[in-house]
């Protein structure tokens, strides 16, 4: 019978690397000793399989990436020491029942091996957010089998199954397994991030430090997705994984370390695992959490609102166009906007489908429709299935008429939208996004999504919008 050793929350800057860093290691003193003490901690229980979650292999929108190489191997070639290489021996026997397992489950996985890299133009090497912890460890411990997974972006409650179905599969081998989340906090702590700046940022990283100290998985699973969006961070869905995995054992956290150089917030974590409890807890716990909460919004829906989830719905069960309800607003039945419906589930967008311009006699029509389209057009996903509809939240945005600008020094990304255009082709982003903090960043966007490069010649418009949750 397997057994879970620990799990871990392990920082992934590549410059604390001593061959990379050269000196500026010490300005993550902190992180650098903190990582030490992981690494010597996992030598002290000598794990027979290591899995490791990361943000930055191949990463898919709906599915978990698995290496499925027998020998699993990456350098630091892109920061400079091509020399600095490692090699680990896959699990393949653990990989292929994951895979299976997961199928089972309906969780899609994305087998990474020479036909995935050459179909989707990725690499097979090892990413930096694997080879930083496995640096430390490496140093200290090397009798053992990697399991490398990129986790997708599926929703909490997928992660959350993902990480619960390999603590089975484990239980289940003859592995003694140690569990690492690979993951930095926020990156926009300071101006001298990747990112500019952002007040988020700080609450997102204490809040997060808080419940890994007390170990409220919970808590990490029904996290405010919108906040961590904010923060510009990439270890949530990495914990979400643990959460599942350590589900149902009595745990003893420990925050060996936290800071914040580089404008990034760095975070090293240690999860003894103690015994074993009777059963899961935290999914029952989601469902019910999630039932309450949709309640609530639905409850607080405006007329615009309901009317999106009822075109949508109506649509998608009966395959027709609702009729325009009696007693609508008399603005929805005489004005004329353009609208656009904006669908999430869990947190995460499902669906997202507008008019720049009025389309239809009136805003309720054009409600209809881009409801409908939102919901079943949007290219960047699958059609919603009727399975889905309870657990949408819509929000409409009517749009005022745009304004020509002449520099992007006239846009507030919380008040104005941005429409960019060059001869037919036109690009439109929302005000007041999570994740988009800047003009340029709102232009940027909204240039890539018309196909126009940065250095064109563009037309700006600026807009405003009256939003409706």
């Amino acid at each position: 019978m397997g057994k879970i050793l620990s799990a871990y929350l392990f920082p992934h800057p590549p410059i604390i690397i001593e061959e990379i860093g050269k000196g500026q290691e010490q300005r993550a003193l902190k992180t650098l000793e903190a990582s030490k003490k992981l690494a010597k901690d996992m030598k002290d229980k000598k794990p027979t399989t290591i899995i490791i979650i990361t943000p930055h292999g191949p990463l898919f929108r709906d599915a978990i990436s698995i290496s499925t190489k027998k020998y699993l191997q990456g350098d630091f070639q892109n920061f400079g020491e091509k020399n600095l290489k490692f090699e680990f021996e896959n699990n393949l026997k653990l990989v292929k029942e994951i895979i299976k397992k997961s199928g089972i489950e309906n969780i899609t996985i994305a087998k990474v091996d020479e036909e995935l890299a050459k179909d989707f133009d990725i690499s097979l090497k090892l990413d930096h957010g694997a080879l930083v912890p496995l640096y430390f460890v490496d140093k200290e411990y090397k009798d053992f089998k990697l399991v490398h997974i990129t986790y997708g972006l599926l929703t909490p409650k997928e992660l959350y199954t993902f990480g619960q179905l390999i603590q089975k599969l484990v239980l289940k081998s003859e592995e003694k397994v140690a569990f690492i989340a690979s993951g930095d906090l926020s990156h926009k702590l300071s101006n001298e991030g990747p990112y500019s700046y952002s007040p988020y940022g700080e609450k997102y990283d204490k809040e997060i430090v808080k419940l890994l100290n007390e170990g409220d998985f919970k808590s990490i699973i029904s996290f405010d997705l919108s906040l961590s969006e904010k923060a510009g961070e990439c270890a949530l869905r990495s914990l979400m994984i643990l959460s599942g995995f350590l589900d149902g054992f009595k745990i003893e956290p420990e925050i060996l370390s936290y800071e914040g150089p580089f404008g990034v917030g760095y975070c090293n974590a240690k999860f003894s695992v103690l015994d074993k409890e009777d059963e899961h807890k935290i999914f029952d716990d989601l469902i019910h959490m999630e039932k309450e909460r949709i309640a609530s919004i639905r409850k607080e829906e405006d007329e615009y609102v309901r009317l999106a989830r009822a075109s949508l719905e109506h649509y998608i069960k009966h395959k027709e166009r609702i009729e325009i309800p009696n007693n609508l607003r008399e603005e929805l039945l005489n004005n004329r906007n353009g609208a656009f419906v904006t669908i999430k589930k869990d947190g995460i967008l499902r669906g997202c489908i507008g008019t720049i311009e009025p389309t239809q006699k009136n805003v309720a029509m054009e409600i209809i429709e881009n409801a409908i389209s939102a919901g079943l057009r949007d290219p960047r996903f699958d059609p919603v299935e009727e399975e889905e509809l309870p657990q949408l939240v819509y929000s409409v945005d009517i749009l005022m008429e745009p304004e020509p600008i002449s520099s992007m020094e006239e846009l507030d990304v919380k008040k104005y939208g941005v429409i960019v255009s060059k001869g037919f082709r036109k690009g439109l982003l929302l005000p007041n996004l999570d994740g988009v903090d800047t003009p340029q960043e709102q232009v940027r966007i909204a240039l890539n999504k018309a196909g126009i490069p940065e250095f064109e010649d563009f037309k700006l418009e600026r807009f405003e919008v009256i939003r409706h949750f």
